[in-house]
């Protein structure tokens, strides 16, 4: 990361809403599918119940908007009957052109430091290994929580788990609960990306859907 370029992390604004969605459409474009709905996900989720305020950040660089990250809380359904209150993740994004260049793992460390001072638990959430194990996350299934919905024996590498209280996930085994709110309507995402400025759809190499 270049030290002459000043670099700020702080919570998101309502004037930063716009911005912020903008960011994750350019972030996501074409990555994990043709277009992209984490845009409209965002949208959908800082109007929900679960939507942690105090954990939704952004990054700035010389006063432009560069990343950003937001929790939700959920929880473990646990075996023994208890649910476990946990918080789940994004979407995390970095401006396309800053990707690859530490920026992405400051804001990360950074938020997740903050969900820890505010006494959160666990963090569970859908992502790559080979980065986020950079910030001390490892596969849940170390933990023995298994994600919903996904049968016995099906690779789980995606699921990840990274307690910020030591030992909070200690001698429990259950089932780990998706928000609602991250499964949006394709038709909904349709409507609400025809006020952005149009972009281009493609079918990739390495796409998930």
């Amino acid at each position: 990361m270049n030290k002459n370029n000043y670099c700020q992390i702080r919570l998101e604004t309502a004037e930063d809403y716009r911005k912020v969605e903008n960011l994750i459409r350019e972030s996501f474009w074409n990555v994990y599918r043709p277009g992209c709905s984490e845009h409209y996900v965002i949208h959908v989720l800082r109007e929900d119940p679960a939507f942690v305020k105090e954990l939704d950040f952004v990054m700035e660089q010389n006063g432009i908007l560069i990343g950003q990250n937001m929790f939700m809380r959920t929880v473990i359904n646990a075996d023994d009957g208890r649910d476990i209150p946990v918080l789940t993740m994004g979407p995390i994004c970095i401006t396309p052109n800053l990707k690859r260049k530490g920026y992405g793992l400051k804001l990360l460390d950074y938020s997740l430091m903050k969900a820890a001072e505010l006494g959160y638990g666990a963090v569970l959430f859908e992502g790559d290994i080979g980065f986020y194990g950079k910030c001390g996350f490892n596969y849940a299934s170390t933990f023995s929580i298994r994600y919903h919905d996904l049968p016995e024996g099906e690779d789980a590498s995606f699921f990840l788990c990274k307690e910020l209280i030591p030992g909070y996930l200690d001698g429990i085994t259950g089932v780990y609960q998706t928000l609602k709110g991250y499964y949006v309507d394709d038709a909904e995402v349709e409507e609400f990306d025809k006020s952005f400025p149009k972009k281009v759809k493609k079918k990739l190499p390495g796409q998930l859907f």
